[in-house]
């Protein structure tokens, strides 16, 4: 299920720590797996927001989202364009191809476009020599309207900060005029007291959606962000184990002792990490507990010693909201399985019903 107030919830997050800058909500991967039609009323308070497929700007306008979309990777052929300019997408530009092919482009509206900097990320962007050239043509173009400036940080949420990339930035763009937009979920909350790095726009992406960016440094808790998502199932069997006894495929666990575990109607198939081990974090009827053995196609099995009362029918939490107030962060099942929470959120499979609340 989809917590529409926690994504208003987290998306004020955002704006509280930048009040004097917009903010993108960012719903790129069907809103990171949240789908972009379920959460978009709860997100509807953002000034814009940023996504890459043409095919969800569709979607966003089809809601009667008049605003700013943004395409953060641009447009990926020429053809693109015209859905630009028909749908009013801002757009941006990180290579010399995008450049050439809005140049040879026929439009009677000028296109807003976000010139994007490689400041360190060595992904997508102009490098810092080349930017000014790219920004000087994009300028001459008459089918250019505005030119923002954006790039994108790569350690934002870890020790090596964002320091290398802003003294690279400074360097290239403190002339040049124009919007700017620097600062992801992480440097929102971790980095906006550094000079610059608020700038017009932020963009908060897995922070709207409960994600923590620098999980475990921190947590929920303490950036006061709420799940978007919960993912939750029910025992559909139980099995009494003697030492021994092994679960599941490969028979990866082995019972120390006699115990009981049960049987979730949850697995890889829905979007639950296969590589999850033994000692995943689980809530059962709200309590936690963990995973033993190997997750299969459609189910998976927990350790029932600290629930001893549970039975067929009762709840499962695999990541989110559980009964009697109780939460499993979805960075925490993520860690366990090797992995981070944006993977999961976007992992749940189209056979998992999935209901608004």
């Amino acid at each position: 299920m989809v917590h529409a107030e926690s994504l208003s919830h987290n998306l004020g997050r955002a704006r509280a720590c930048a009040p004097d800058a917009r903010v993108w909500a960012v719903v790129k991967a069907n809103a990171y797996g949240h789908g972009i039609e379920r959460a978009f009323e709860a997100l509807r308070g953002a000034d814009g927001f940023a996504l890459l497929d043409l095919a969800e700007a569709e979607r966003l306008r089809a809601l009667d989202w008049r605003g700013p979309i943004l395409l953060l990777e641009g447009v990926f052929e020429p053809r693109d364009l015209e859905l630009c300019s028909r749908l009013n997408l801002w757009h941006v530009i990180h290579c010399t191809e995008q450049i050439d092919w809005l140049a040879a482009h026929k439009t009677h509206a000028p296109h807003r476009v976000f010139l994007k900097m490689n400041s360190g990320m060595n992904r997508l962007g102009f490098q810092p020599q080349a930017l000014r050239a790219a920004w000087a043509r994009l300028n001459a173009l008459p089918q250019v309207d505005e030119i923002s400036l954006v790039t994108h940080f790569s350690d934002a949420d870890g020790p090596r900060g964002i320091a290398h990339q802003m003294a690279a930035w400074e360097a290239t763009t403190h002339d040049l005029p124009g919007e700017r937009s620097l600062a992801n979920s992480a440097a929102t909350l971790r980095h906006l007291s550094a000079a610059g790095v608020r700038a017009d726009w932020v963009r908060a992406g897995i922070l709207t959606y409960g994600g923590v960016p620098d999980f475990p440094e921190h947590d929920a808790a303490f950036w006061d962000l709420r799940p978007g998502m919960t993912l939750r199932s029910r025992l559909i069997a139980t099995q009494n184990l003697v030492a021994g006894d092994t679960v599941g495929y490969g028979s990866t666990f082995t019972a120390p002792a006699p115990m009981r575990v049960g049987v979730v109607a949850c697995g890889y198939a829905d979007g639950y990490p296969r590589h999850a081990p033994t000692g995943t974090p689980i809530l059962v009827d709200g309590v936690r507990t963990t995973t033993v053995g190997r997750v299969s196609m459609d189910m998976l099995a927990v350790d029932l010693t600290p629930v001893p009362h549970a039975g067929l029918g009762t709840e499962v939490t695999l990541w989110g909201c559980g009964p009697r107030g109780r939460v499993l962060g979805i960075d925490e099942v993520a860690r366990a399985a090797g992995t981070i929470g944006y993977e999961l959120m976007c992992a749940v499979a189209p056979r998992v019903p999935m209901s608004l609340v």
